[in-house]
């Protein structure tokens, strides 16, 4: 126990002094198919990992999850992947990217501003794959994408997941955590206060993590954070 104890600090002095990642997004669902889930925040607080906030209810991918491509290693035996069009939210760990929406808002983490004319392109025949571009300022070859600004309020707020970042053709696409009340086409979501509390609370500093898997397979996630328990 005293040689657990010790390698538990050498950890957090070794976490601390690196500062790799101090805050943390634990998407929980009950099964590989449930289309629900609880999201609760976290931070690293001295020496140790506290929650920060409320544990909140999020809907995910209508199907549910499946293994997506981050900065985990995916089991061998993995049976579930996520693949364009399924309607699964990727199961993982994945950094996040900037913060966007309609409008401006005063966060201190990366934010943009998004027209109607800014796509992100789910076609995977195009060179452009799981990337957002101005659709004005290039040539549209794609065939298929989604707007970053339409009437509903889906994306007023929203938070780009690095998912699949490195473009895997057809391993799925256009991830996101944004505003929406019913289960998705592989997006995280909530209502639209809990949304803007999330943008405003991310430290660009603290490098922020999305962990999300079903109940049997987060703990084996979690175990890749320094002295981490739920």
């Amino acid at each position: 126990m005293k040689i657990l104890v010790a390698l538990c600090f050498s950890f957090l002095f070794l976490y601390a002094q690196k500062a790799e990642n101090k805050q943390l997004l634990v998407v929980i669902s009950q099964t590989w198919e449930a289309p629900a889930a609880i999201l609760q925040r976290y931070e690293f607080q001295g020496d140790q990992w506290k929650k920060a906030g409320d544990a909140i209810d999020v809907k995910i991918g209508r199907n549910g999850m499946g293994w997506g491509i981050g900065l985990h290693k995916i089991p061998k035996d993995a049976a579930i992947i996520k693949k364009e069009g399924d309607g699964k939210s990727p199961a993982g760990i994945f950094r996040l990217k900037q913060g966007f929406g309609y409008a401006p808002l005063k966060t201190a983490y990366p934010y943009t501003v998004y027209k109607e004319t800014d796509h992100c392109v789910d076609d995977v025949n195009s060179r452009f794959y799981n990337e957002i571009v101005d659709s004005t300022s290039i040539k549209k070859e794609y065939q298929s994408y989604e707007a970053m600004k339409f009437p509903k309020n889906y994306y007023e707020y929203g938070i780009v997941v690095a998912h699949n970042a490195q473009k895997k053709k057809g391993a799925g696409s256009c991830i996101f955590i944004h505003i929406k009340n019913v289960p998705t086409a592989g997006c995280t979501v909530m209502n639209e206060n809990q949304m803007k509390e999330i943008l405003l609370w991310l430290d660009p500093a603290a490098n922020p993590l999305l962990i999300q898997a079903p109940k049997k397979e987060i703990e084996n996630l979690l175990k890749t954070i320094p002295c981490f328990n739920l």
